[in-house]
């Protein structure tokens, strides 16, 4: 022991007082060498070895100091032989406490590595989904136009071809006709011709085109609708169109083509004006009649309804058909976050054992310590060990005869 409690012995007691403390010259001597291992240790291996054996250490030496301080009471104790009992399953207990700290954590750390390789194996589903998805999102919403696109309704593609088809007829007679057009403006104003005279000239055959479009589909209404009063209207009206057409638009695209065909016949023949005149009516018949009964028959009605700002009325048949019954499609996205909420829900009961997982292991190696203290004290061992679970743990404080206090509901 130190030198300044054996000074306070008289000396005729101090042999006596260095055999009555014998024992504990090693146990200070084994709390010192605790001490020096643990505060050698640095970095991981420190924090590992904080976590594994510090614990489980405090306890033996906690077990070691109690069972050494109740030698000095066993020639006071009344039961001497139950207490000796007490003890030594309390050691067991600790035993038992130990083994428990040690397989608890590696059961915390394989559930944590479990339930991230759950969430990894979600996030990795997650992924492979979307780049599934996005892989066959072209074939999909081809399925789906192509679907829709055989249903009943505004033919859209007609409408888009009409207008498409304007606006090229629109920009080749612009390239045609500008020349001519400019040297009349020119001649005119006698000046040169301003700057957008093409981008006007564009327009106003695009609109020109466009209208050709219309009369052919009120020529062709009239002759469905046998309304002949309206009929030869419109036939006087097509006729005018097309003079207007062959003569402004179409025989420049046959001046164009003339020098080719005096260089082929050898300047042998010249195309007279009823030559060019009917090449160019031939021309316009078949231009007219290939377009219309390809796209213009079924996009001219649309144009003039968008136009009108009408609605497309189609008469419906006495016996249709039954359309066939889309089924829709459940979102892709829809299964991800359903098997998310799910193991979200699994984690959130799982909570609590978590909890138990990672408190169970030090609650025994404390309760293991607070056996032996309380076995030096009263006799008899407070928590029985191992505990089944932390709600046990937290209950024992209610069922002890010697609180005083008002028992607290444990809540988990």
């Amino acid at each position: 022991m130190s030198d300044p409690i054996s000074n306070i012995i008289p000396e005729p007691w101090q042999s006596l007082f260095e055999l009555l403390t014998i024992p504990f010259g090693w146990i200070s001597g084994l709390a010192t060498t605790m001490l020096d291992f643990f505060l050698q240790q640095s970095g991981w291996l420190a924090a590992c070895t904080y976590l594994l054996l510090l614990f489980p250490a405090t306890l033996v030496f906690v077990g070691l100091l109690c069972t050494e301080l109740s030698v000095y009471t066993l020639p006071f104790r009344s039961g001497r032989l139950d207490f000796i009992k007490m003890m030594l399953m309390a050691w067991w207990d600790a035993a038992v406490a130990m083994w428990l700290f040690w397989v608890g954590l590696g059961r915390f750390v394989f559930v944590i590595i479990g339930w991230f390789f759950t969430l990894g194996r979600l996030g990795l589903q997650t992924i492979v989904e979307v780049f599934r998805q996005l892989i066959i999102l072209p074939f999909s919403k081809t399925g789906q136009m192509t679907q829709s696109y055989f249903q009943p309704g505004v033919p859209w593609v007609a409408f888009l071809m009409v207008l498409f088809w304007g606006l090229l007829e629109a920009v080749i007679f612009t390239y045609v006709l500008f020349p001519t057009v400019t040297e009349v403006i020119s001649g005119i104003v006698g000046k040169e011709a301003p700057a957008l005279t093409g981008t006007f000239l564009f327009i106003f055959l695009a609109f020109l085109i466009l209208g050709s479009f219309a009369c052919l589909h009120a020529l062709a209404e009239s002759v469905r609708n046998r309304d002949y009063k309206f009929l030869v209207q419109m036939i006087l009206v097509e006729v005018f169109v097309m003079i207007f057409e062959v003569m402004f638009l179409y025989r420049e695209l046959v001046d164009a083509i003339t020098p080719w065909i005096a260089q082929q016949t050898g300047e042998s023949f010249r195309p007279g004006i009823i030559f060019t005149m009917s090449l160019a009516t031939f021309g316009w018949i078949g231009i007219r009649g290939m377009t219309w009964f390809l796209f213009g028959q079924y996009g001219t009605p649309p144009l003039q309804a968008f136009i009108s700002r009408r609605p497309l009325v189609h008469p419906e048949p006495a016996t249709a058909a039954p359309t066939q019954q889309v089924v829709p499609q459940e979102a892709w996205w829809r299964a991800p976050i359903e098997d998310f909420k799910r193991e979200v829900g699994w984690l959130h009961d799982k909570a609590n054992e978590l909890l138990e997982f990672v408190t169970l292991p030090f609650i025994h190696v404390i309760a293991g310590m607070l056996n032996f203290s309380m076995i030096l004290v009263s006799g008899r061992p407070v928590f029985s060990i191992p505990f089944k679970s932390l709600q046990e743990a937290l209950q024992i404080r209610e069922s002890l005869p010697f609180a005083r206090l008002q028992p607290k509901k444990a809540s988990v």
